[in-house]
């Protein structure tokens, strides 16, 4: 299934990669698009248990499930009480106690849901998740308005392919995908990296105390056999010069006593 597009406010937010845009659908345009987005809700919120489990944890569901409100099937316009409702109505289909057949994959979906709803919860993580969903829509707009441009200067018919509302919203879907998807390789490289500098910050820390310990126990054993260097070399000193005492001596030799001679 491609997940819908959100109703949202267009102009709040420049689009990632692109300049902000000025271009708007036409009002039959966009509520064309509305309508049909609600339908493909309307259709996907009634899935078995089994088909929204595979919707949870289909290829690529790591990626897909960081759109809350994909996770969720629900307008990012709902209200609390709407995803409220929305919530207990999922997370009863895609439950382990529903789903014993298949229990540790309805474990896993029912995971990615209770996340995706306590994120909404948090009104700092839900305007996040908005401001992608708004640059993802914002993103096309651009894209279709430079293709206009694009195409007048050649002066030829300035019909584009995202003028199908359908289209328009594959194209939203895939952008708003996109965008969810930087954002979290970005997340991930940030924490490697913060990961690697504590781990660094870590080892010299341990190498530092270790250097300090073995400062503290030579200086120790330093300390605690001072008294025993000195008396070896005091007892060194003092052999030395015995042995330079007796060398001496034997070089002291009395001169020896001439015989006188009688004539």
């Amino acid at each position: 299934r491609d997940a819908p597009t959100s109703h949202v406010n267009p102009g709040k937010m420049a689009a990632a990669g692109g300049e902000p845009s000025s271009h708007v659908p036409s009002d039959d345009l966009f509520q064309t698009f509305i309508s049909e987005v609600k339908q493909i809700e309307k259709r996907d919120s009634v899935l078995t248990s089994k088909q929204q489990i595979d919707r949870l944890l289909r290829p690529g569901a790591s990626y897909f499930n960081l759109n809350p409100f994909e996770v969720l099937q629900i307008d990012p316009e709902a209200t609390d009480d709407e995803l409220k409702k929305r919530f207990r109505a999922l997370s009863i289909l895609v439950h382990p106690d529903k789903n014993q057949d298949d229990p540790d994959r309805a474990q896993k979906a029912f995971e990615a849901v209770d996340k995706a709803y306590k994120l909404l919860l948090e009104p700092e993580q839900k305007k996040r998740a908005l401001d992608v969903i708004h640059a993802g829509k914002e993103y096309v707009e651009h894209m279709v308005k430079e293709k206009k441009k694009q195409l007048k200067k050649d002066g030829k018919l300035l019909d584009v392919e995202e003028d199908d509302p359908e289209v328009f919203r594959q194209a939203v879907y895939k952008q708003t995908m996109k965008l969810f998807a930087e954002l979290e390789i970005k997340r991930k490289e940030r924490e490697a990296k913060d990961m690697h500098e504590r781990k660094r910050a870590r080892e010299e820390e341990i190498e530092a105390a270790e250097k300090a310990k073995r400062e503290r126990e030579w200086q120790k054993n330093f300390e605690e056999t001072r008294d025993g260097r000195v008396d070896s070399w005091r007892t060194f000193q003092a052999k030395g010069k015995k042995t330079k005492e007796k060398k001496n001596r034997s070089f002291l030799k009395p001169p020896k006593v001439k015989m006188e001679q009688r004539e």
